[in-house]
């Protein structure tokens, strides 16, 4: 198949989850042998200059990245709708068998270019469309006649398929029939346990990740490393995870703990973290390619979620794909999680890590020494971590289902590709 996949405002390459997620599904397509471009923004997010027009910003830039086409397209997020016509310009020149968009407020040009082109369509929905009345947004639309809501709701109806991790993100005025929940997953071959990396090569040195103590370069045992990974932000628990690591630290135990990321949240994190600072390690933001990495060395990984700021996850569900669970996953770690679902259904109590209460955070930091405790149990963890998220949640997994729907959308249609591809397989 020739796809064209819109990702409005998302920079890629990146570090936002989004970043991470039109990354991998170009990528991943095209390995599947499918001829993908991807439309998304520079890393650099575009200033909002409107004195020169906008043709500056929605001329795309094209490339090539690690096998599929990249056409950058820097129109400012909230004004996505005003690159439509390039878009349709693109679409006109590539004549895509089908067309990916993800969903945003402001964006829907792919659907728009679907529609006039009558090309089948299918909407990545990764957040909740409609907003609770608790959210300004949507009290602002409410008072404005709802047209965001109606421009939401056309997009859904505009599509043959939508993918989403949970079906409750889409209006239920949208028929179910044509939702798809599909999880994110984890990048199975890039994240891989150190053990595994090894796997066929002479051991030249001790495993710095595994639980039980290790030896340092000047011969004392080597704390375990507890890692939380992601947005700095409070609905991501990156409070709760440093007031656990400091209950932890007081009943005197010899632990490091690495934060990776940022977000509005650090600077209050870091000032939490300031007295046993010695203890903490704060990376700031990394590029995705050096988190496996960090990932390798590390003992635990924690997603302290926290429902609670975050009025939409409240009203819907936990609607995201956590996609840091995944990663911890396939780096072969025991994962500490909120007891949620579907969280507690991708990682169980005693198998593949340790549940805890969502915003209890002496029941987080009794979860993690749960964990610590038992080094051999914790390896096991981290071993059937790694192969339930190569089984069920990886991109490799993800893109092949996505494969399957975008086929089953061209045979709906009647699109002549679908006989040259049967032909072809």
């Amino acid at each position: 198949m020739r796809i064209l996949y819109i990702a409005a405002g998302i920079p890629v390459p990146g570090g936002l989850g989004g970043s991470t997620h039109a990354y991998e599904v170009a990528r991943g397509l095209t390995r599947r042998g499918h001829e993908v471009h991807l439309v998304a923004a520079s890393s650099a997010a575009p200033p909002l200059r409107l004195y020169g027009g906008l043709a500056p910003f929605a001329r795309p830039v094209s490339r090539r990245l690690d096998g599929f086409h990249l056409h950058h397209q820097d129109v400012p997020r909230v004004l996505s709708l005003l690159g439509a016509a390039p878009i349709l310009r693109l679409a006109r020149a590539l004549r895509p068998d089908v067309l990916m968009e993800r969903y945003y407020n402001f964006a829907g040009a792919g659907m728009l270019a679907a529609r006039r082109l009558g090309v089948p369509a299918l909407l990545e929905v990764n957040a909740l469309i409609v907003d609770p009345p608790a959210v300004f947004k949507r009290r602002l639309d409410d008072a404005l006649g709802g047209p965001m809501r109606r421009w939401a709701e056309w997009q859904c109806r505009a599509a043959d398929r939508i993918v989403t991790p949970l079906h409750t993100t889409v209006p239920a005025s949208i028929p179910r029939s044509k939702i798809v929940e599909l999880p994110w997953g984890a990048d199975v071959e890039r994240f891989v346990p150190p053990d595994e990396q090894a796997a066929g090569q002479e051991a030249t040195a001790v495993d710095a990740r595994q639980p039980s103590p290790i030896a340092s370069s000047s011969g004392a045992p080597r704390a375990a490393n507890i890692v939380f990974m992601g947005s700095f932000r409070s609905w991501h628990g990156v409070g709760d995870f440093v007031r656990a690591a400091l209950l932890l630290l007081a009943e005197g135990r010899q632990l490091r703990f690495t934060l990776i990321g940022d977000g509005p949240e650090r600077q209050a994190a870091e000032a939490l973290a300031a007295a046993r600072a010695e203890h903490f390690h704060f990376t700031g933001p990394v590029p995705y390619e050096r988190i496996p990495a960090l990932l390798a060395e590390a003992t635990v990984g924690v997603a302290p979620f926290n429902t609670a700021p975050h009025p939409a996850l409240r009203a819907a569900g936990f609607f995201w794909s956590p996609l840091k669970i995944y990663e911890y996953m396939a780096a072969g770690l025991p994962v500490v999680t909120a007891d949620l679902a579907p969280l507690n259904q991708v990682i169980r109590e005693g198998l593949e890590g340790a549940l805890f209460p969502e915003g209890d955070v002496p029941a987080l930091a009794a979860a993690i020494g749960r964990v610590i405790a038992d080094p051999a149990a914790a390896r096991e963890m981290g071993r059937r971590a790694r192969a339930r998220v190569v089984a069920r949640y990886s991109w490799q997994r993800h893109c092949e289902e996505l494969e399957r729907i975008l086929l089953g959308m061209l045979e709906e249609r009647s699109h002549p590709a679908v006989a040259r591809l049967s032909g072809e397989l």
